[in-house]
């Protein structure tokens, strides 16, 4: 099989956590060794160490003009390290245009926990992509930026790769149809959108209300309510940001309702920003519902995970579903790939119907 050339956008904590994930279990070649939050250590032909990184975009001043390998481990990126003797990479991480990508509420932070930026003039990122020879680019850009986001989306459509869309900015599932159907007709293939964690906040509720719902208990009311200390919370102090977050979020849990509960009765949504918590996000979920003769019954959950790397499994395969789909000439949204690891897929599927419908379309038995 040959490489999967992947760009970049965006080199916070979610890429420094992909990529070292990328290396910490390089060696690992067959299904016969147990690799948490991949579906498959041999994923349609590919394995783990056949993803190498060919370009890379970023805004901060202290990671642009870096070399990729030592980029992923400046400030204000704060994940925990699980394989630090990254080799070099030979891929220079160049400024991206701004746009949105800089909200002016982050000035009122220290250097050292927020993004840094200056008047260096950006590259021509179509250009950098092509000259890559990049198979697809894989967006991290910060919640709430819809320009930007939109701007990379363009950029790979441009340049003639595939996308990766991991933020809540709504492309391969544009409700307009504009974007599917921009990458339909370049004959490109595109996943997303709003990246789930293997074990998150989101995929929990999903799998509780389905649960409730299954057992014949009606859901009145829940709240899920979630803190951190990366960049992605406090990007979302400006509450403006998290709205596509929010909708993401709260559709992908009332989607496992035969009908949506009232808004008035569901909360879903990051709650503050909590600077020691670093990378580490806490969730406080709450469910009340009525069970046999409309007695009460009452959930609280308390969830702790470190956040980027709990996603980064989930885009290992993304990455690869893509490159098969680039393989197979395959174009438009991958429906299947998208409803079982994104929060707002084109289409919504219960989690177990997904997984299947992934296994389907990497035997060849479903197009996309």
């Amino acid at each position: 099989m040959s490489k999967i050339r992947v760009a970049i956008s965006g080199i916070g904590n979610c890429a420094s956590s992909l990529i070292q994930g990328r290396y910490y279990y390089k060696d690992v070649s067959s299904n016969d060794e147990l690799v948490p939050g991949l579906m498959h250590n041999v994923f349609g032909g590919y394995k783990i160490d056949d993803i190498e990184f060919v370009a890379a975009f970023d805004i901060d001043k202290r990671k642009v003009g870096k070399d990729l390998s030592e980029a992923i481990f400046a400030k204000p990126n704060c994940t925990k390290t699980v394989y630090k003797d990254i080799p070099k990479q030979n891929v220079i991480v160049k400024k991206g245009p701004v746009l949105d990508g800089f909200p002016d509420h982050m000035l009122e932070y220290p250097e050292d926990k927020r993004f840094m930026t200056d008047d260096t003039p950006p590259v021509d990122v179509v250009k950098e992509l092509k000259k890559s020879k990049a198979d697809m680019l894989v967006n991290y850009m910060p919640v709430g930026s819809q320009k930007a986001t939109e701007f990379y989306a363009q950029a790979a459509l441009d340049a003639g790769i595939a996308f990766v869309n991991c933020m809540p900015v709504f492309i391969a599932s544009d409700p307009e149809g504009k974007w599917p159907k921009k990458f339909e007709e370049a004959g490109l293939p595109v996943v997303g959108d709003d990246i789930k964690s293997q074990i998150g906040a989101t995929i929990v509720h999903r799998v509780l209300t389905k649960l409730f719902n299954d057992r014949g208990v009606k859901l009145d009311k829940t709240y899920q309510l979630n803190v951190g200390g990366n960049t992605d919370f406090m990007n979302l102090i400006e509450h403006s940001r998290g709205k596509t977050k929010k909708i993401s979020k709260t559709e992908s849990v009332q989607s496992q309702l035969p009908v949506p509960m009232a808004p008035d009765t569901i909360h879903i949504g990051p709650s503050d920003y909590v600077p020691w918590l670093k990378d580490n996000k806490l969730c406080f979920l709450r469910m009340e519902g009525r069970k046999f003769g409309d007695i009460p019954v009452e959930l609280e959950l308390r969830l702790s995970v470190e956040d980027s790397p709990n996603s980064a499994g989930c885009v290992i395969d993304a990455i690869r579903a893509c490159k098969i789909a680039l393989d197979r000439k395959v174009s438009g949204p991958l429906i299947s790939m998208s409803s079982y690891i994104m929060k707002h897929p084109p289409q919504q599927y219960p989690d177990f119907i997904a997984k299947q419908m992934v296994e389907d379309f990497i035997k060849g038995e479903r197009e996309r």
